[in-house]
């Protein structure tokens, strides 16, 4: 079982919890691929969505996970719920607890905010997003595509190109990558690459053909139109030109380099549709593996909720048990 009662970022998670998680995620996917073997592991818990940003690909796949493992699964329009009429995050997270939600799943635009309602619950809460801080649950699914093809982590150089000061999504990825061995470049504008990325591991640069050159993975991130209108880059052509990933651009990398998205892509400004439907493209499996990935943790905290009610202790996890040959295997 995993250590803590919540996913709350990568940072917080051990090596051996991710590759738990991972492993886990392998047998959701093979429960997906064979509908007629889905074991309802959830059967008797609550889960709730409570997405104050907008989201298609998350929320629908947490929906699905939950689903899929028997859960009975709500989600909380916020325009039309009490939050519309000024209620605070703690008061709205106290309300479904006591209303027995298991499960609570949040996107919200506060950096903090998932850890700030999991002080405050009894139930299990997961980042769907949590401002510029962290996206764990798009990590992890990231982490599981590059394993899929690469079958390792070591020492594999992975790129990540766009809008990286602002971007969970590169952080949650930059603590999972350093973890598991791999290493870390992260590319763009000067505006939009912040220095202190290096602090977190991983390499900073403003030169997207060194960036690329040798890449194992090659990852672009959604470019934000209101950035532009912030100045922090002139427009969105002159993004394209240089920052862009085509396929000359994609010649730097090795031949079988992956190229991922997390989404939605703009499609001609961070990749060219060339790329994007190109042999190595491997969004379509990104979004796939979300679903087994959340999967994996909803069915991890569900079995460590199970145990902490049949000892009537507080949670307490003794952390996950990790066969060599599954560490080997990721890892070597």
């Amino acid at each position: 079982m995993l250590k803590g009662k919540d996913i709350l970022g990568i940072r917080d998670l051990s090596y051996g919890e991710i590759l738990y998680i991972l492993q886990t995620a392998e047998e959701m996917k093979t429960r997906i691929e064979n509908k007629t073997q889905r074991e309802q592991n959830l059967k008797d818990f609550s889960m709730v969505t409570l997405f104050y940003e907008n989201s298609t690909r998350t929320k629908m796949s947490f929906s699905l996970a939950g689903q899929y493992l028997g859960a009975n699964v709500s989600d909380l329009g916020v325009a039309n719920s009490s939050i519309n009429k000024g209620e605070s995050l703690v008061d709205t997270g106290v309300t479904l607890d006591q209303m027995g939600i298991d499960i609570m799943v949040i996107r919200h635009s506060m950096s903090g905010a998932a850890n700030v309602l999991a002080r405050n619950v009894n139930a299990s809460v997961i980042n769907a997003g949590d401002g510029v801080n962290e996206h764990p649950t798009q990590a992890l699914l990231d982490l599981y595509t590059i394993y899929e093809k690469k079958k390792r982590f070591k020492d594999l150089k992975v790129v990540i190109v766009g809008d990286i000061s602002h971007s969970r999504v590169a952080r949650s990825n930059i603590f999972g990558l350093k973890k598991l061995g791999a290493n870390v470049v992260v590319a763009g504008p000067a505006t939009l690459v912040n220095k202190n990325m290096e602090c977190l591991g991983a390499k900073v640069t403003t030169d997207i053909r060194e960036a690329l050159d040798g890449a194992d993975v090659v990852m672009g991130l959604r470019i934000q139109l209101e950035r532009q209108r912030g100045g922090l880059f002139p427009d969105l052509r002159e993004y394209r030109q240089v920052f862009g990933i085509n396929e000359e651009m994609m010649k730097y990398a090795k031949e079988d380099a992956l190229l991922m998205h997390p989404g939605p892509v703009n499609r001609g400004i961070e990749l060219s549709t060339e790329i994007i439907d190109g042999n190595q493209s491997v969004i379509n499996e990104q979004v796939k593996n979300g679903v087994a990935i959340r999967m994996s943790l909803l069915h991890l905290l569900a079995e460590g909720r199970k145990q902490n009610e049949n000892i009537n202790t507080k949670w307490s996890g003794s952390g996950p048990i990790i066969e060599n040959r599954w560490s080997e295997r990721y890892t070597g």
